[in-house]
């Protein structure tokens, strides 16, 4: 089989869809793509950092290319009303995890049945845990490169809300570092009817989250960047009881190492001395629950690429012109979300070439210009961002085109 058609991709990305799995759980997700590279010749290793699954297809002397793609879903409930949605209670590809799978098994495929155009090693990985900042990391101290071989190029897509035929290649810093904290607030517990006799962990807490919120505004400058969110506050079980302890769950991302440093360090300074001013009986307690360092593309590696990338999309120039977008490669701003992809191309000292591929009906877009998003919250109406439950990619041409960029890239990179 030299492709897989229009039909045969949309069944495997269906599936994938109704099955999503959570990180380090991919077990049936890695049992699909491990049977499908067999069926196309490849070597296969499983069990890579967990779940992780990497299929190998050695022609002759050249170049190791390095094709990446991401297999968890998501703790979120799926509200699309697909008719293939999640089957899964409380999870979701909500993300575009399911696409990325499909289109890395479509691309090996097609590379597989055109081994005559190219030489060198292919290699195809399919991560676990990417939205926990672990899977790469696993796969690595599970001596990913001592069983497969060390690439010199590592590549990867990663579907946004973007108009389909849009795609996004930014050079140099293109996603944020992230640092997730769960932070442990003290008090002294009791009656609510005698808060004098307690250290309320709850005011604490509120305190410290309104505090917080000044880092960006007033200690990070104009001509920098960074966030700093607290998704959860938690505390207490009823309206009568003070509890004696609070947690917050805290991201901060950022795209400066000096930057990154120093937003931690208020972040510490803050809670802790909030925590004195209330009269705390024991310091703050700090665990770090996930971390993605800055991805970063190399200038010369992604030019390379990107004109491969603009060249394959003219290809398809027909199918995107009638979904209702003409065929575009831009390099938009950083993202502030966050990618663990650039942990393989550090760790194999190679360049890294990330790019992010449009999904998305064009006709939502009408009128919006993609450069001047700012970030998920800039979205047109009726466009759901990643990790929403509405998030719903339109599978063709998605697929298609996605297939198309990953052999693209990969003959391009290959002898």
């Amino acid at each position: 089989m030299t492709a897989l058609t229009t039909a045969e991709l949309t069944a495997v990305y269906t599936d994938l869809h109704a099955h999503p799995e959570l990180a380090f759980a991919e077990h049936r997700t890695a049992g699909v793509v491990a049977d499908r590279l067999r069926r196309d010749g490849f070597t296969v290793h499983t069990g890579i950092g967990g779940t992780g699954v990497v299929g190998v297809l050695a022609d002759g002397e050249g170049p190791t290319v390095l094709l990446r793609a991401d297999m968890d879903g998501l703790p979120v409930t799926e509200d699309t009303g697909l008719p293939y949605a999640s089957r899964e209670a409380g999870t979701m590809h909500a993300c575009g995890h399911d696409v990325h799978v499909t289109c890395l098994l479509g691309a090996a495929t097609e590379l597989a049945g055109r081994r005559a155009e190219w030489s060198g090693t292919l290699q195809v990985l399919f991560q676990p845990a990417e939205e926990v900042g672990a899977g790469a990391r696993a796969m690595l101290a599970d001596g990913l490169y001592d069983r497969v071989g060390t690439p010199d190029v590592v590549l990867g897509q990663h579907v946004m809300p973007f108009p389909v035929g849009t795609v996004s290649l930014t050079p140099g810093p293109a996603m944020a570092a992230a640092d997730s904290l769960r932070i442990t607030l003290h008090g002294k517990g009791g009656h609510g009817s005698s808060p004098e006799g307690t250290v309320d962990p709850v005011l604490m807490a509120a305190a410290t989250v309104q505090r917080l919120q000044g880092i960006v505004s007033r200690e990070v400058g104009a001509g920098e960047k960074a966030v700093v969110t607290v998704g959860s506050l938690r505390a207490g079980t009823r309206a009568n009881i003070i509890p004696d302890r609070a947690e917050l769950l805290v991201n901060v991302r950022s795209f400066d190492e000096g930057v990154r440093e120093r937003v931690l360090a208020a972040v510490r300074r803050i809670v802790d001395a909030e925590a004195a001013a209330s009269g705390a009986p024991r310091a703050p307690e700090y665990e770090e629950i996930a971390t993605f360092h800055l991805l970063v593309n190399d200038p010369a590696a992604s030019e390379r690429t990107g004109a491969v990338l603009a060249s394959a999309l003219g290809a398809h120039r027909e199918a995107i012109q009638e979904a209702g977008n003409v065929p575009t490669v831009v390099a938009l701003p950083p993202l502030a979300g966050s990618e663990d992809v650039g942990d393989l191309a550090t760790a194999a000292g190679a360049p890294l070439v990330y790019w992010h591929l449009g999904g998305f009906d064009p006709a939502l877009f009408a009128g919006f210009d993609p450069g001047a998003a700012t970030g998920m919250g800039s979205l047109p109406d009726g466009v759901a961002p990643n990790h929403s439950p509405q998030f719903a990619p339109v599978a063709e041409p998605t697929l298609g085109l996605g297939v198309a960029l990953l052999v693209a890239a990969a003959t391009e990179w290959l002898d």
